[in-house]
């Protein structure tokens, strides 16, 4: 057993290790991990026992220890790896599904939802924002299907005023709601 330590000579003796021991263990790793990482993983091999230099006794076990060390380290790379790549695996299905769901075509309800969404919210806000008289007036006539004589009926007002009304209604909700296809609007108040 050579105790290194007691050794002024480390580093002849880690050269002569490096040099008898470095092509083996490339060739472990290699096995173990493939060719891409194996070299790093022998490096830090031995950088490792260079930073042990001040404690570390080079005896009979070196190889075993350089060999487990090794070891130690290409498993680490391969827990290193499944990890990523079942991260990147549930990365790779989150952004399938998202691409699947978003896909805009006719069935995709999900978009069709959004877009309704967004559309009555603005819809509902133009209408709550119509004078009181002309907004009941207008919420009768489409929500509720009733027709102008009926509506001038259950208000107690003359079929005139009725369709003053929805004319005042008509004409601000275009105003209002103008950046808006009139298509939707339509499609909207008129639903199949």
């Amino acid at each position: 057993m050579i105790d290194a330590r007691m050794n002024n000579n480390f580093e002849v003796t880690y050269k002569a290790l490096f040099r008898k021991y470095y092509p083996g263990l490339l060739f472990y790793a290699t096995r173990l991990i493939g060719d891409e990482e194996a070299e790093d993983v022998v490096q830090d091999v031995f950088v490792e026992l260079w930073k042990r230099k001040d404690n570390m006794i080079i005896g009979d076990q070196i190889q075993s220890y350089l060999y487990k060390a090794a070891y130690t380290r290409a498993l680490n790379v391969l827990k290193h790896r499944d990890i990523k790549d079942k991260h990147a695996a549930v990365e790779e299905e989150i952004n399938r599904k998202r691409i699947e769901y978003y896909y805009p075509h006719e069935q995709n309800e999900t978009i069709k939802r959004i877009e309704d969404r967004e559309l009555r919210a603005r819809i509902k806000e133009a209408i709550d924002e119509l004078p009181e008289k002309c907004r009941i007036v207008f919420k009768l006539s489409y929500f509720h299907d009733m027709k102008n004589k009926d509506i001038a009926e259950t208000m107690s007002i003359s079929l005139r005023t009725v369709e003053a009304h929805m004319y005042k209604a008509l004409k601000t909700l275009r105003a209002r709601l103008e950046h808006l296809s009139w298509l939707f609007l339509l499609c909207f108040l008129f639903p199949q």
